[in-house]
């Protein structure tokens, strides 16, 4: 076994083309990763390397070799055993799921011996590099305990690459996901082909892209209104209207209609996350056009497979085409590129009427349509036994493993409430809650006191000799005048000063700090950085054991005094100032471990209650009870977005982007003055501060009609800014917005234009405005 500290091999080539849907990785190289506290099995053959790397640092690895018959044998990959797989047992006594991997497979860990390799203070990127001698059964567990609040060392991620000795050859087929269960229809539906099928109300359709960048157009018709002789086929502009996509756009909806409204199918898990929800399928006429008269096509396919079943042939068939990558550009014309999917992708769909279906394995090899190589299309049906949990698969980078859609900590308690969800950022969170609407939640905010699961922030521990130094390079704000106990709010920025994320930095120690951001490239930017000046820190992932539940309101303090119990030498909840936090437990000196900080995205006195995603339901319901006397209610994404915008708050992609830098962005406070060091964007940012182009600043609208994120601002007929987040404060009775806007025109009291459909043809009237237009000063959440 080696082990070093390289470049790992995933890193692309600078002069490469890249191409959606096809591997980054060389031809026999495969890419797995071992969670944190989790485990992975994997099949060597004789041969093979595999190759473990500790991506974040920090993270011990258990290898524990098998023969196939289900002895353990270190001797497998020609390296000593130097541990008993402790971790690993550890984590299989919980009676997790992790048994049930194991159990496919025969092996029995009570009397292994492990391959332990990296450690707690392993750099980050450090790898161990096996040779397989023989076949062999290798399980890989990336052990570790749950974190609590005031820890800093979470289990975080291996990755293993396997270098297979022999590449199977070009035309076998990468295996299919496993199924999901046992399979009523298991078939191909081969290149170029199309299969008409039936499925009963309640039962599954998975629509698998074998190879990747293959398109399958679907229809489904009512088989109750076949029987009577009429058609009542997916009908996709019905379907748009009723989901409220006037629009075309790319993308599925949650369910598909026939004319009379009556809905057929509905979409449960999406791996892919692009596909054509307004296009037809192929076409004889189209490849006539295009000079390829008799091309077969997926329209012909439909009505050959549609024929026994009475379908009346068509020239054109309207469809879902899944996978199929189409826009409408910025001409509105509509244009298709090649897919996203990639090999084992799918789309689980479940019926809801008894349906006559036709899949396609789309033919199209004129175009990009299917990455110029038209390939499979692989066909599932499952019983209504099925239990299969909503969700869309989220990759953290284009080349990220993809994952599907997580649920909060606080989950089990809001889907109680409400079945109004949203995806944000790899998560379902809710937008609001039906049994009051989001005007009494904004209300309550103002008022009162609400409760918002905002765990989807991600949380990232820097620990090490170098914390501090690290954190002063990348982040504008100043490190050094940080306490222990203090939080601050700072910008990370590229070195042309645009911004990559905005977040707040705990201070938890002398060299042990978090950091609270929204996305998880602020982590991975982190890593880069502590590399390239060689620093003696690391970077970890806490997202996972860190869910936050945001208690705002200027009853907030009144509901938390009673429940927030703290030791002597950590600030009691009353004696929190703004931007402080102290480290305590839930109800007594016996209660659940929390970190309560004095922060806030609402305008309001607030507070954000840290805990372990296992507490979270505790914590949730402690929060309610000490709240019910005061009138606190659960706020949604809906009310939130209107009292942020009031209250002058920046959202990603909304005020700020990484063409956008900090006073654009409407936080130049968050760049000092004097910080003497030097941080990443300085100069950049010291020759926009002294050149603006473009600021942020708050319009106020005449009349009662909303501006929408996007729409253009003019003077005349130049357009001098954008509109980049608006609301219709219930509160000032005003319509009002956030604009970026060239520096010539952001003088209070300056007379603009919203321009709505193309600009010019209507016009808003509207004035810059002071912002933020609720409590400037800030004096409530200062309470």
């Amino acid at each position: 076994m080696l082990e070093k500290t390289v470049t790992p091999r995933f890193i692309r080539e600078s002069q490469r083309v890249y191409h959606p849907g096809i591997t980054a990785l060389p031809t026999g190289t495969e890419r797995y990763e071992v969670a944190g506290a989790g485990l992975l099995v994997l099949r060597l053959f004789s041969g093979d390397t595999l190759r473990l790397v500790d991506v974040e640092g920090g993270q011990p690895a258990e290898i524990v070799p098998f023969r196939p018959q289900g002895d353990c044998d270190s001797g497998l990959l020609d390296t000593a055993a130097n541990g008993r797989a402790e971790g690993l047992k550890k984590m299989l006594a919980y009676g997790n799921r992790l048994q049930t991997v194991l159990d496919k497979t025969g092996i029995n860990l009570n009397s292994a011996v492990s391959i332990d390799c990296f450690g707690k203070e392993s750099p980050a990127g450090v790898e161990a590099v096996f040779v397989a001698s023989n076949d062999a059964f290798v399980v890989i567990a990336a052990p570790g305990d749950n974190m609590i609040v005031d820890e800093s060392h979470p289990p975080t991620p291996l990755l293993a690459f396997v270098e297979r000795a022999h590449t199977a050859a070009e035309n076998i087929s990468p295996p299919l996901p496993e199924p999901l269960a046992e399979p009523k229809l298991d078939c191909r539906v081969h290149s170029a082909t199309a299969k008409a099928y039936r499925v009963n109300a309640g039962d599954w359709i998975q629509l698998i892209d074998v190879e990747g960048r293959q398109c399958a157009d679907f229809q489904a018709f009512s088989l109750a209104a076949l029987e009577k002789g009429k058609e009542r086929c997916l009908d996709l502009t019905v379907s748009r209207t009723l989901m409220r996509r006037a629009y075309p756009t790319p993308g599925v909806h949650a369910k598909y209609y026939d004319y009379n409204f009556e809905p057929l199918v509905e979409i449960v898990q999406d791996t892919c996350n692009r596909h054509d929800a307004f296009g037809i399928a192929c076409c004889a006429k189209y490849y006539e056009d295009m000079g390829y008269p008799g091309h077969v096509n997926c329209s012909d396919n439909f009505n050959t497979e549609l024929e026994p079943y009475g379908v009346e042939p068509r020239q054109g068939w309207m469809a879902m085409n899944f996978f199929f990558n189409t826009n409408i550009d910025c001409g509105e014309n509509f244009c298709s590129d090649e897919p996203w999917s990639r090999p084992g992708d799918y789309v689980l769909l479940r019926a809801l009427t008894d349906l006559v279906c036709v899949s396609s394995a789309c033919p199209d090899d004129i175009d990009p349509a299917n990455g110029w190589n038209p390939t499979d299309i692989h066909l599932r049906t499952y019983d209504k036994s099925l239990r299969a949990r909503r969700s869309v698969w989220f990759r953290k980078r284009p080349d990220s493993e993809a994952e599907m859609t997580k649920e909060t900590g606080f989950h089990p308690r809001t889907a109680a409430l409400t079945r109004e969800f949203v995806e944000s950022n790899g998560y379902w969170l809710p937008a609001g809650f039906s049994a009051r609407g989001a005007l009494d939640e904004y209300w309550a905010c103002r008022e009162k006191a609400v409760a918002v699961d905002l765990s989807v922030l991600r949380k990232f521990e820097i620990v090490g000799p170098d914390a501090e130094a690290l954190l002063q390079y990348c982040l504008t704000r100043n490190m050094r005048r940080l306490a222990v106990g203090q939080v601050v709010y700072t910008a990370m920025c590229y070195d042309t000063g645009t911004m990559i994320d905005d977040g707040t930095v705990f201070r938890l120690g002398d060299d042990v700090f978090r950091w609270v951001g929204g996305n998880d490239y602020g982590g991975e930017w982190l890593r880069k950085q502590a590399a390239k000046l060689e620093l003696n820190v690391l970077v970890k992932t806490s997202t996972d054991h860190l869910h936050n539940l945001s208690v705002q309101g200027p009853l907030s303090r009144d509901i938390l005094r009673d429940i927030i119990w703290t030791h002597p030498h950590q600030p009691a909840l009353t004696e929190l100032t703004w931007f402080r936090f102290t480290i305590g437990r839930l109800g007594d000196e016996r209660g659940l471990p929390v970190l309560v900080s004095r922060t806030g995205y609402t305008g309001e006195l607030g507070y954000e209650i840290f805990c372990h995603p296992t507490d979270a339901p505790a914590v949730w319901d402690k929060v309610m009870a000490a709240g019910a006397p005061h009138g606190i209610v659960p706020m949604g994404l809906t009310a939130l977005d209107m009292v942020r915008v009031e209250a002058g708050l920046i959202f990603a992609g909304h005020e700020f982007d990484d063409q956008t830098d900090p006073y654009e962005a409407g936080i130049g406070f968050a760049v000092p003055a004097q910080k003497n060091d030097d941080f990443i964007g300085r100069d950049a940012l010291l020759r926009r501060c002294e050149n603006p182009q473009r600021v942020l600043v708050g319009l106020e609208l005449a009349g009662e009609e909303l501006a929408l994120h996007g729409d253009c601002v003019r003077v005349g007929r130049q357009q001098v800014g954008i509109v980049t987040s608006a609301v219709r404060s219930p509160l000032l009775g005003k319509n009002l917005a956030l604009c970026r806007i060239a520096i010539e025109y952001a003088d209070i009291g300056t007379q603009v234009e919203v321009g709505k459909l193309d600009g010019h043809q209507k016009r808003i009237p509207a004035v810059v405005v002071k912002f933020p237009f609720y409590d400037p000063e800030k004096k409530r959440p200062r309470a």
